[in-house]
């Protein structure tokens, strides 16, 4: 699989990572690791926010949209 981000760049470079939300395979230089809340409670909505995140794999346009 190549990194996306370079494809539409015109470069091939192999991806290392997938990004969790949409699908996107990125290389080392697109990748973006974040650690996100994790929401306790039960149904309907959660109550509150847990102490420990969870660390995810984001590419940037995702990153940009969790982080508004």
């Amino acid at each position: 699989m190549k990194c996306y981000v370079c494809a539409k760049n015109g470069k091939e470079t192999d991806a290392v990572a997938i990004c969790i939300v949409c699908g996107m395979g990125l290389c080392m230089e697109h990748v973006i690791r974040e650690d996100v809340d994790i929401w306790e409670g039960g149904y309907p909505f959660p109550a509150r926010k847990s102490r420990k995140k969870l660390p995810r794999i984001l590419c940037p346009e995702c990153y940009a949209v969790y982080n508004k």
